[in-house]
């Protein structure tokens, strides 16, 4: 069991409950797309996926992106509890869609990279400390099922 501190805790729930989602979620999966192309493998019924322009325009790309903090969202109301958060959505991604579990990090890193950017200078060492501990401890919950 992850033990949080109450400053990680407050760090993590004010960096979400600040965050903009109708544009942090689209910016992160746009990002990830773009930086890591092999990840749009899973994305093939979204269309036009062929450059950053029609990543960053594209309205699929933005809706699941805000599809992916609000999960997220879920994971900041239920800290003691990722694994369980989080066990239907493993299986859906590892046995159903057979997502390559490394993509959650990477989805991670984007977040934390555009989260950065919104915050400035705010965004200390421990900011980010916190922030990617969270993120950490909700990939591997997400990697259980896998095997």
């Amino acid at each position: 069991m992850v033990q949080w501190t109450d400053f990680e805790r407050a760090t993590i729930q004010d960096v979400f409950s600040k965050m903009d989602y109708e544009s942090v979620g689209p910016e992160t999966l746009s990002r990830c797309l773009i930086v890591y192309p092999w990840t749009q493998r899973y994305f093939g019924n979204f269309g036009n996926l062929y450059n950053a322009a029609a990543i960053m325009g594209n309205p699929l790309v933005a809706k699941h992106g805000k599809t992916i903090l609000h999960s997220l969202e879920r994971g900041v109301k239920n800290m003691d509890n990722l694994k369980d958060t989080y066990a239907e959505l493993s299986v859906l991604h590892s046995e159903k869609l057979r997502v390559d579990p490394d993509n959650f990090k990477l989805i991670s890193d984007c977040l934390t990279i555009v989260v950065a950017s919104r915050m400035g200078k705010a965004f200390t060492g421990e900011v980010q400390a916190a922030l990617q501990k969270f993120l950490a401890v909700v990939v591997s919950s997400l990697r259980r099922q896998y095997h």
